[in-house]
């Protein structure tokens, strides 16, 4: 697999009473997208970014990072392959993204995803 991007998923309690932080003090700025269990903030600048979870809408328990590549379908074989414990199988989610969400032997669950352009 080749991860060719990696986001921080930060869980709060509310996206909309956490987002001025991040927006305001730490320059995260724009916001990409904001589903209201989930939201992207971006610096402008320097592309830096962070996404907020309250929960995740679908998968029955939420990922520490989220890791974007371009072959999500070979991901999920090759880590179905090496054994790795799938989480929430490979998906075709109703807002647009192809995941699946697989735990790491640290225990840390892990968003595999790929966003149609």
């Amino acid at each position: 697999m080749r991860a060719h991007h990696i986001m921080a998923n930060l869980r709060v309690a509310d996206v909309d009473t956490a987002k001025s932080f991040y927006t305001d003090f730490l320059g995260l700025s724009t916001e990409e997208f904001n589903m209201g269990w989930v939201a992207r903030y971006t610096s402008p600048g320097t592309g830096a970014n962070i996404q907020l979870v309250t929960r995740d809408a679908t998968a029955s328990e939420d990922a520490v990072v989220s890791v974007l590549t371009n072959d999500v379908d070979s991901a999920y074989a090759e880590a179905q392959e090496l054994g790795f414990e799938i989480v929430h199988p490979l998906t075709t989610e109703a807002w647009g993204v192809r995941r699946f969400l697989v735990r790491a032997p640290d225990g840390n669950v892990v968003n595999i995803v790929h966003h149609r352009d």
